[in-house]
């Protein structure tokens, strides 16, 4: 398969269109088991629906979070993960009025169904029914799922349940059309799909939530993929000095290319990381942070390395439950705020295939080689959950 995506598929439907398609999937059966290489059942598209032959599809730590059931509440089991991803439409349901076969498309686990309160307002990028729901499993229009699989104990074909409104670590998905983003078909897939989760994420976070301008300063906790996003980001639009936090100094050298322009190992400090900060910016603090980790005592540091009077801290990480926030509400009457983000504040579908079409173009210079550190087919998944693990990738695109 080539990096564009170009197959079969890009002619208009194919042979398989209304019947069950047998693929390879990772499958996740239990929390903390590793996932297991199964041929599932993927059914046609129902109402609203698409199938897509997923071509690329990376690791998140959201993944793994989700595949070790660090929140008990979601785990459901055994379930197909993977939220980032690219590929081809193979075939649409009933009702899909803006996607054919052969469109090239970006999942999102955040929809946007157009029609509803929270897509026709321009102060939130939720949607009223395809919103991200991390306890979400079955489809939105039957509440059924798309995936089964033979159990090797009974024999018996059992349902496999969706993940994120997505599940990309399959051959085949179907997704509900909300959900999927048809972009230029000029664009390379296998860097399109971090726009499924990561850099979506990192620089809309920058972009939307923030909205740096030049001149500001910024500090980001976690130099993972999403909190190297928020560098890019804020590189783009001219923040004057960009610091970046982690416990690992391997990251720094990624960090700078990526537009980070101090480091602070926070395992090497002997004072609050916060109070570091405020000496590094004269005793002011940054005008936003970006907390990537999702661990509270981060978020504490992130929330005090702020500003007082305007600073804004945006909550990235996702947090184990049932922990609370690690703050008193008298500490907000400093002026400090903070806020949660979602997907970087885009909303998917209308605003997507613009973002990819000035990158096409020439227009956006978002480095997308920067991030991807690994290329591996789709048979050594374990190995790229393992290099995500320990901390040795950015993200590994796999090909399927």
């Amino acid at each position: 398969m080539a990096a564009n995506g170009k197959s079969s598929l890009a002619n208009g439907a194919s042979s398989t269109q209304g019947k069950p398609i047998n693929c390879k999937a990772a499958v996740a059966w239990a929390p903390g088991e590793p996932l297991v290489m199964e041929e599932v059942e993927v059914a046609p598209p129902g109402r609203l629906e698409v199938r897509v032959r997923v071509l690329f599809t990376s690791v998140c730590h959201t993944d793994l979070s989700f595949l070790k059931g660090e929140n008990e509440l979601q785990r459901k089991f055994p379930r197909i993960l993977g939220h980032e991803a690219a590929g081809v439409v193979e075939s649409v349901g009933e009702g899909v009025q803006d996607l054919a076969p052969g469109d090239h498309v970006v999942p999102i686990f955040n929809g946007e169904c157009g029609a509803c309160a929270y897509c026709e307002s321009d102060k939130t990028n939720l949607c009223g029914t395809y919103r991200v729901n991390p306890f979400k499993s079955t489809m939105s229009s039957d509440g059924g799922t798309r995936f089964s699989v033979v159990d090797r104990n009974s024999g018996l074909r059992q349902p496999v349940y969706h993940f994120l409104n997505t599940s990309t670590f399959a051959e085949y998905t179907v997704l509900d059309a909300a959900c999927a983003v048809k972009i230029n078909p000029k664009a390379p897939l296998h860097k399109m799909c971090l726009l499924s989760c990561g850099i979506s994420t990192g620089v809309g976070a920058a972009w939307n939530t923030a909205n740096i301008s030049a001149g500001n300063t910024i500090a980001i906790f976690g130099l993972g993929a999403v909190g190297l996003a928020v560098a890019e980001g804020a590189k783009l639009r001219g923040a004057a000095r960009i610091i970046g936090v982690d416990v690992n100094p391997e990251k720094f050298a990624k960090g700078k290319e990526m537009g980070v322009t101090d480091f602070v190992n926070s395992k090497a400090c002997d004072k609050p990381v916060h109070e570091v900060i405020r000496e590094m910016t004269d005793g002011a603090g940054v005008d936003y942070s970006f907390e990537c980790t999702g661990i509270n005592d981060v978020l504490r540091e992130a929330f005090l390395s702020t500003h007082d009077g305007w600073g804004l801290t945006v909550v990235l990480g996702i947090h184990a439950t049932p922990k609370m926030m690690p703050l008193h509400p008298m500490e907000l009457f400093d002026g400090r705020r903070i806020t949660g983000c979602v997907f970087g504040d885009v909303k998917g579908k209308s605003q997507l295939p613009a973002i990819v079409d000035k990158y096409v173009n020439g227009d956006l210079n978002i480095n997308f080689d920067g991030f991807i550190t690994h290329n591996m087919p789709f048979s050594d998944i374990s190995k790229a959950i393992q290099l995500l693990e320990e901390g040795k990738s950015l993200r590994c695109v796999l090909h399927l």
